[in-house]
């Protein structure tokens, strides 16, 4: 702190004042108290004795010889740079005392040579400083805040960056693996949890690469989701294509983890089985916000399934969207229509 001394404790008061009776008076009272007053009669010393330091508080008065306390103020400072200022003047005059306080001053004393008044000055001053540096404790508190804040997110963007990075070699791996393999249905399986991996993976690159650390803005996500779902499955089935229109939702990090596995399983099985093998075809992934809900639907204009009867592939893929819809407290609705399939899933938007 430039100003100021710990929290209590004798004070140190610039008083500006011309009037040397005066001075002397307030001089005594201050004393009294345990303070220490330092008496100039201008703003030039004023200013001066403020720029060598050691002052807590500053008693100015408004009609001085050759200026005016507003004169002073405004060659003072701002607030966070200088001690804080009581006016005082023997106008009794409101509109003078909100001019004062508009102009810097922290707080307006009435003069005159009472016992009240040294009371009242007295009173001010100690309570002007008070604020003064319970405001420096709060501002400097919450810089520390702010600091630790900073750390700790960038400290998380590291880690997301890190996990993202781990599991992308992972991803690699499986389809390195993969491709090594003769059996049909065990490329598949493996392929299939490549794309799980990447679902996971794709929400840590977005938190390290995102401001709000803790959330995830669901159109981005899932748009390149489904972008990289599209370019990974392309190989086995030409003539399809996934279309995202999804609305900017932001949700908490691990519903978006939840969310992304159950897009990504619906993704692939539309892309593997709504259409025919040598047929093209379009995959529609939409969202939105109705109330306090999310709905996210996934549809195609294929054969058509309505959720139930005989599953193909190895049924591990209805298994995690199952479980998936129950960590984000979702339903998952299959809804008729007169070409294709159209899956909802429904979840809180909480």
């Amino acid at each position: 702190m430039p100003y100021g001394t710990d929290l209590g404790g004798p004070i140190t008061v610039l008083h500006v004042e011309d009037d040397p009776a005066l001075a002397t008076l307030v001089r005594r009272s201050l004393e009294r108290r345990g303070h220490t007053v330092v008496h100039v009669t201008t703003g030039d010393a004023a200013l001066r004795r403020l720029d060598e330091g050691g002052i807590d508080v500053v008693a100015l008065d408004h009609s001085l010889a050759a200026e005016t306390g507003f004169d002073i103020l405004a060659r003072v400072g701002p607030r966070d740079r200088r001690p804080p200022i009581v006016y005082v003047t023997a106008s009794a005059d409101a509109r003078l005392a909100v001019d004062a306080l508009k102009n810097g001053a922290d707080d307006y004393v009435v003069k005159s040579v009472s016992q009240e008044f040294f009371d009242l000055l007295a009173a001010a001053l100690e309570q002007a400083l008070e604020r003064w540096r319970l405001k420096r404790v709060r501002a400097e508190n919450e810089r520390l805040i702010r600091e630790a804040r900073d750390r700790a997110e960038l400290l998380l963007r590291e880690v997301n960056h890190r996990v993202a990075n781990s599991l992308g070699l992972v991803a690699a791996m499986v389809r390195m693996q993969a491709s090594l393999l003769d059996d049909e249905r065990a490329k598949h399986a493996l392929q299939e949890t490549q794309n799980r991996i990447s679902a996971v993976a794709g929400v840590h690159r977005h938190l390290y690469s995102s401001d709000a650390v803790g959330e995830v803005e669901v159109a981005s996500y899932l748009g390149q989701l489904v972008g990289e779902l599209a370019t990974s499955l392309a190989g086995e089935r030409a003539g399809r294509a996934v279309v995202a229109r999804l609305e900017p939702i932001v949700i908490k990090t691990d519903r978006a983890v939840s969310l992304g596995i159950i897009v990504g399983e619906l993704v692939t099985n539309a892309f593997k089985y709504a259409y025919p093998d040598d047929a093209e075809g379009e995959i529609r992934v939409s969202s939105e916000v109705t109330g306090e809900r999310i709905r996210i639907a996934v549809e195609d204009d294929g054969v058509g399934w309505s959720g139930d009867g005989e599953i193909r592939g190895t049924g591990l893929g209805s298994k995690i969207v199952t479980a998936m819809c129950r960590n984000l407290d979702a339903s998952l609705e299959w809804q008729e229509r007169d070409r294709g399939t159209r899956a909802v899933i429904d979840f809180p938007a909480g």
